[in-house]
């Protein structure tokens, strides 16, 4: 079968999105199927970084579209981005052979549209994989004003996008409700949680102490939030709390990842003498992250109140594949909150809400004084969400098993 697959990431961008479709792409290649992808040349957090135009790698035609370079400062340069990748991405798609199986993620928002677009031009089998469920996202987050015209075009792609799909894939049982409640029948989304790279990260004890020896973190203990920063995960609270804890040496917070959340911390960290206790990385590469993740000694995981449904924290996973103990902050209930109810009492793991600082301290610090008699081993749950789990169950989706 020939599937063509888009989305603004891919290999080797680092983004979430992009490394979970070269997952699928690679799979599908394995399988025996052609498969070319439509993606961005430019790196999603760093737009300056630019990659081959096009190339045959590992047995997938990859097509990179040039885009504006503006990055994600203000509204106006990420709507530039957007558009100007949007249109070129038509001009490529438009010259393509026609594929019997159109996949599109969700980045950026409108690029469903042109997959389902295609897939009616061409007659081809429509999926719909949704990462980020817009433009409701949007509209919580406060970019977009709920009744404006904006928001009711985007609005009406949306409900067309889902309304041609063959099959949708939803990140966890609220995003699938979200769905169902726009009118779409519920036999046709699935729920297929994303996955862990659990063959490439699992606990590595000598690339935790390179890692922790390379940023100064020897004798520390590591409190991690590594992903993408994002107002729709707001670390206010988890700042608050370094804050209280930077009178004490031992403890460290290490903020890994990109975005305007991530820019802003770092800014921070350069001037805020409160927060002498932070570190900020960029993103680390696959091969490098289970050292990275390995070297926290407690991972936090964050969702903002108003985006149960909207959004996926998919950190979860991998840390809980470097058998680190967790730390949520956020609504309950949600994804998050239902693993962790799972874990409870069986692995180390704690929860508050947002603005809660105290608690936040105090199950640091409580972690901080188990820490000595931890064993970093995965909980069983963790197999639940391996790749070698869910990878097949979605390539068999769009195989049409």
């Amino acid at each position: 079968m020939t599937f063509l697959l888009l989305n603004q990431t891919f290999h080797p961008d680092v983004m979430a999105t992009g490394q979970y479709l070269t997952d699928v792409a690679l799979r599908l290649v394995e399988r025996g199927h052609q498969v070319t992808v439509v993606t961005s040349r430019r790196a999603y957090d760093q737009p300056r970084t630019q990659f081959p135009k096009e190339e045959m790698w590992r047995g997938i035609r990859v097509y990179r579209v040039g885009t504006t370079g503006f990055g994600k400062g203000a509204k106006w340069r990420r709507a530039a981005d957007f558009a100007s990748f949007l249109a070129l991405a038509s001009l490529r798609l438009a010259r393509l052979p026609r594929p019997e199986v159109v996949v599109t993620l969700t980045s950026p928002p409108l690029i469903s549209f042109l997959g389902a677009g295609l897939a009616r031009l061409r007659r081809s089998r429509f999926f719909y994989w949704v990462m980020d469920f817009n433009p409701d996202e949007a509209i919580a987050a406060g970019w977009l004003r709920p009744h404006s015209p904006v928001a009711r075009v985007l609005d009406w792609i949306s409900r067309f996008s889902l309304r041609q799909a063959r099959k949708i894939l939803a990140l966890d049982r609220f995003m699938r409700e979200r769905i169902v409640a726009k009118g779409i029948a519920p036999a046709k989304v699935l729920v297929i949680p994303p996955w862990s790279h659990d063959t490439e990260v699992t606990f590595d004890a000598e690339g935790r102490e390179r890692f922790r020896k390379a940023h100064g973190l020897d004798g520390k203990f590591v409190v991690m939030y590594s992903g993408n920063h994002s107002p729709v995960h707001p670390l206010d609270t988890l700042l608050a709390a370094a804050r209280q804890l930077a009178s004490n040496p031992d403890v460290t917070f290490c903020f890994i990842g990109g975005g305007s959340e991530w820019r802003k911390i770092q800014e921070k960290q350069k001037t805020d003498r409160t927060l002498s206790n932070i570190i900020c990385l960029p993103y680390q590469p696959l091969d490098q992250l289970a050292g990275s993740l390995s070297a926290a000694d407690l991972h936090v995981v964050v969702m903002g109140n108003d985006f149960v449904g909207l959004v996926h924290p998919c950190k979860i996973y991998n840390a809980l594949s470097v058998g680190a103990p967790v730390l949520y902050i956020g609504p309950s209930p949600s994804h998050i909150s239902e693993i962790l109810d799972t874990l409870d009492g069986h692995y180390t793991c704690a929860a508050a809400h947002h603005g809660d600082v105290e608690r936040v301290v105090e199950q640091i610090l409580r972690v901080r004084r188990e820490s000595a008699a931890l064993v970093r081993q995965p909980p069983k749950i963790s197999s639940m969400f391996s790749r070698e789990t869910l990878l097949p169950r979605l390539v068999a989706e769009l195989e049409g098993q």
